[in-house]
């Protein structure tokens, strides 16, 4: 009969045992971190203080000393985890410095010209206080309304026909050029809607429909693109049990796999309408700027926010903190309708997706 052999004390299967159930409690991880980015903090005073030499030899302590009490805790498998998560934790930090600086730097900045005179007013006739951007924000609702409407079609269609109908060697061109459209400078885009409106027009000629056929340049790319990948993600079992049932491909694309893909279609167009509105460059080309409020596209130059911020802040005038502080207001006013296209995006894709289970 044979006997079964039991690991001797102190082998390796009781070790693992005990690397397993031996660890650190979470409150002594963050003590452990908080001791070295303080030493950290030190070492940088002791040297000759720089902040961002603190944060760095902060940071780089307070990890060490995390992986060195939980390799001798916790075992070899469990540090090498902890160290991880501190380098994912701190890059995810840096990432954050930026992003937040800006908010609170705009926000700081911006809300002191956010009154109801920066709404319903013009510059017209404004020298140094007062004023508002009331035309420049009707400018970009119009001028973005009219790009959604140009490009919202052409880039639906274009998917339906990658993803449904494209075969061979004109999709892989389509596809081609929809991937080197998406790639290019918003200043060609500008310089190409400029150029084709000039030789109709003659040159010199700045329309708000030539600021929507710019920034369309770089708006059907985006939703071609977002709009194939959420297509690719309706199962094909659906159209194989409507084209069973003698449905015709148009009608099932129509009626099955469209509304399937209801909302995450919905979310590419808005997506997409959020990466044009704040561009500048094409805007300064094709439609400039004017004090007054121009809401009529096809007739002479429009203002729009971005290139509103722009010329506030490089054309201030004297004195120049007025004009400054209704650049700053602008560009918090982008941010805040970028945020808001973002939330409707967000909410279309919770409230309009396809309902599972029962």
């Amino acid at each position: 009969m044979t006997t079964a052999t039991q690991p001797a004390p102190g082998g390796t299967e009781q070790q693992g045992l005990v690397e397993r159930h031996r660890q650190l409690p979470r409150f002594a991880l963050a003590g452990l971190f908080a001791v070295g980015a303080v030493v950290g903090v030190l070492a940088s005073v002791l040297t000759g203080f720089n902040l961002v030499l603190a944060v760095i030899y902060a940071v780089v302590l307070g990890t060490l000393s995390v992986y060195v009490a939980s390799r001798s805790v916790e075992g070899s498998r469990k540090a090498v985890d902890r160290l991880v998560t501190c380098v994912v934790t701190t890059a995810f930090a840096v990432a954050m410095v930026p992003l937040v600086s800006l908010i609170w730097t705009v926000l700081g900045r911006g809300l002191r010209r956010l009154d109801g005179e920066f709404f319903n007013s013009s510059m017209l006739g404004v020298v140094g206080e007062g004023g508002g951007a009331y035309h420049a924000i009707l400018g970009t609702l119009i001028i973005t309304g009219l790009t959604a409407l140009i490009s919202v079609p052409i880039g639906l269609l274009t998917a339906i026909y990658i993803v449904e109908y494209g075969t061979g060697r004109l999709k892989k061109a389509i596809t081609f050029l929809v991937d080197v459209m998406t790639g290019i400078p918003s200043i060609v885009a500008g310089l190409f809607a400029f150029a084709l409106f000039a030789i109709f027009f003659g040159p010199g000629v700045r329309l708000g429909i030539m600021g929507a056929t710019a920034l369309s340049v770089l708006m059907i790319p985006v939703v071609v693109r977002s709009s194939e990948e959420v297509l690719k993600l309706v199962p094909n079992e659906l159209r194989e049990a409507a084209y069973a049932l003698g449905v015709p491909k148009w009608r099932t694309i129509v009626k099955v796999v469209i509304p399937t893909a209801i909302a995450g279609l919905a979310t590419a167009v808005t997506l997409a309408i959020a990466r044009v509105i704040g561009e500048t460059a094409p805007l300064l080309i094709t439609v400039g700027i004017i004090n007054g409020t121009n809401l009529d596209p096809i007739d002479g130059r429009m203002a729009t926010l971005p290139v509103f911020a722009y010329y506030q802040l490089t054309q201030p005038g004297f004195p120049p903190e007025f004009a400054i502080d209704r650049a700053w207001t602008a560009a918090l006013i982008l941010i805040i309708l970028v945020m808001a296209l973002n939330v409707v995006a967000r909410l279309i894709s919770r409230f309009f997706a396809p309902k599972t289970g029962r």
